[in-house]
Order: C-alpha cells, then structure tokens, then sequence
C-alpha cells in the first residue's frame, strides 16, 4: 500500500474564535503503490492543505496518515522520503540549475561521483542536459518546473506530491508540461500525488481522481466513474458541462414546467416535490418523431465548434445546450425557432429538498452553472 489517508481533519484558527476554520473536514483515501492520484477541486477546498499534511508540513488535528503501512502523523519531512514540487518552483536563484539539483544530495551526504551520475540522469530525464550551468532567471517556466521536478526526485523519495504544479504557467505549457509529468511518472513509478483544479489536466494525468469540496471527498475513482456516473449534485455540475434542468414529481409524474415528461428508464426518487436532472450536452439526442420518450426543443442558437455544434434549445422555459456532432450537424439547419424532437439518452436525478430556487443559487454561487 502507497498513501493511506484515514479521517484526517484540520481546523485553523481565525483570529479571537476558539473554533476556527475547519479546512479538511474527516477526508479519508488510498493511494496505491506506484500509482498518480489528482485531489480535484475548486479552489478554497482544502487539496493543498491534504497535501502539505501527507508531506508533514502541516500535521492533522484528528485521523491518521500512513505512508507504505507506516504511521506518519507527527513525523517530521525529513523522516517520510517525500519529494515535493511547489506551483511557484521554489528554486533556489543563486544556484545554477546544477547546484539546484544536486543539493539534496548534498545535504544527505551522497558522494560526489553518485551527485554527478544522478544530477546527470535527472538532467537528460526532463531533456536539459545542455542547461545545468545556468540560473534559474535564465529559464523559461516551463524549464524551472522541470528543474524543481528533477530536484524533487533527486533523492530518489518514496513519494512525490505537486501542488498546482503548472499553476503559474500559460495553457500550451500546461499541456506540453503535463504531458511530460505523466511521461516521467510512467518511468521511474514513484506513487504520487497532485493538486489540481483544472479538470483537463487531472483527466489526462491521473489514474485516479479525488474530488474535494469543502473540505470533504465527494467521489474518489477514475476519470470515466466520475464524469459517467456522478454520486453528488456537486460532482456531477462540477466535471465537465452539465444542463441542470429542475423538474418536480406530482403523484409519480414528472414535470418540467408545463410538459408532462415520460423518461424510458427513470424512476423519481420521490412521490411529491423538486428535483433536478443532470444532464451532460452530449448526452441529448436528435430522435425520431415517433421515439418513445421523445421531448421537444425549441432552437435558440447553434454556434460550430471544429469537431461539433454546440446547440441551445428552449425546453419548457429552460436553456438546454446539446453538443452534436459535425458530420450530422452539417445536415442539419439551425434556425432559431426550428422544434426538434429529442431524448435525455443518460443523466443524473437528486432531490432538491431545499427547493429549486435555494439549489440553483447554491451552483450560482460556487460558479457552477451561470
């Protein structure tokens, strides 16, 4: 076993109060040897502050980490083998890229041809071999990150754990970099963990993501089990775009606005009261007129996006958006007005116990929906 977080909880004072604020509130996962888990969410949510108590920069108030089945809670970084790569490098600016490398070694008292085989290895791992006699203002953000992920695995840690890695650089990088971070991981298999709020880049990175909100894990799996079966309204509005589309169940018949609706397949979770439906743009399709548990929209816009249309439609009052694909979007045409006969072919149902309105706001203010 790699990384075992167990009902850790983290409270920060503010100010005079006694209770503070409660950044990690009873966050519990498993990280598996050799493995690369992305903490996904918004910002404020706490993934860096899980992080930085793994790493023992930070220690819980409650719950236990455990690193390879060993208690670490209380230990200090030096005891837990742990590389960690900071979003804004943290190199040092008076050290060539060399001495930036090698310094952990350094410390740790390795022998000076094991530094300069191992700087040597790093150097060609993250393909700057021609840069080890320059300084850190001498690099691109891009290169610096490459520096502080070689510094981090000089010493051969059991563990790496990123915080925002590629934070502080523009999108092309980003990819570029991301690219290369799974790249190096799939070679030298140090289980691993970073911090994240970007959903692409934990998509493409991760063998498995951990979705925290305030505080709390939400949903821990894979990319798919995560966007294809959502266990929270807050997952499900917050991987990737979704329609939240209110509806209300009366005696077991489900309404949206004033169209009563059949759904092939969908049992309210309620006999009276709100719900919503979930439901992603590529997950509405163009049906037949006489399919069974057709619904009809009304065109309001349609815009080509490369590989598809990104379409708006009026369904009872709510704006819906549908993501087509181009070779039958190109057949179609797009006047506003136009009704189209379609289906919800999967979606997500939950109980809007506290009522539309309260809901709706609630995604509003977290930015969600718009």
């Amino acid at each position: 076993m790699g990384i075992v977080v167990q009902n850790i909880t983290k409270r920060f004072t503010a100010g005079d109060s006694a209770s503070g604020f409660v950044a990690v509130d009873d966050v519990s996962f498993t990280v598996d040897h050799g493995r690369l888990v992305a903490l996904l969410g918004p910002s404020g949510s706490g993934k860096s502050t899980i992080l930085r108590m793994i790493a023992g920069l930070e220690q819980p108030d409650s719950g236990e980490i455990y690193l390879e089945g060993t208690p670490v809670t209380g230990k200090p970084v030096r005891d837990r083998g742990v590389g960690f790569v900071f979003q804004h490098y943290a190199l040092f600016k008076h050290m060539t890229v060399w001495k930036n490398i090698a310094f952990g070694l350094e410390v740790n008292h390795w022998s000076r041809t094991d530094i300069r085989d191992r700087v040597s290895e790093l150097l060609e791992l993250v393909q700057l071999q021609g840069y080890a006699s320059r300084y850190p203002s001498q690099l691109s953000g891009g290169q610096r990150q490459r520096i502080a992920l070689a510094r981090a695995l000089a010493p051969r840690p059991s563990f790496l754990l990123l915080d925002e890695p590629f934070g502080a650089l523009d999108a092309k990088v980003r990819r570029n970099l991301s690219g290369q971070l799974r790249k190096l991981h799939d070679e030298v298999h140090t289980t691993s963990v970073f911090v994240t709020h970007d959903q692409e880049e934990a998509f493409e990175l991760a063998d498995e993501i951990v979705v925290i909100n305030h505080g709390r894990v939400e949903q821990a799996g894979t990319a798919r089990e995560i966007y294809d079966s959502p266990r929270t309204k807050f997952v499900a509005s917050f991987i990737g775009n979704v329609n939240v589309i209110e509806a209300t169940v009366e005696n077991g018949a489900l309404h949206i606005g004033t169209m009563d609706v059949e759904i092939p397949g969908l049992t309210p979770p309620r006999q009276n009261g709100d719900i919503v439906l979930l439901i992603r743009p590529e997950n509405i399709d163009i049906r037949p007129d006489d399919a069974p548990g057709r619904l009809r929209g009304t065109v309001r816009s349609a815009a080509y996006r490369g590989d598809h249309y990104e379409v708006y439609l009026d369904l009872a009052g709510t704006s819906v958006r549908m993501n087509v694909n181009r070779t039958r979007g190109q057949s179609m045409e797009w006047t506003p007005g136009v009704s189209l006969p379609i289906a919800l072919t999967k979606y997500a149902v939950f109980e809007a116990g506290e009522g539309h309105a309260a809901l709706r706001a609630k995604l509003q203010s977290l930015g969600y929906i718009e």
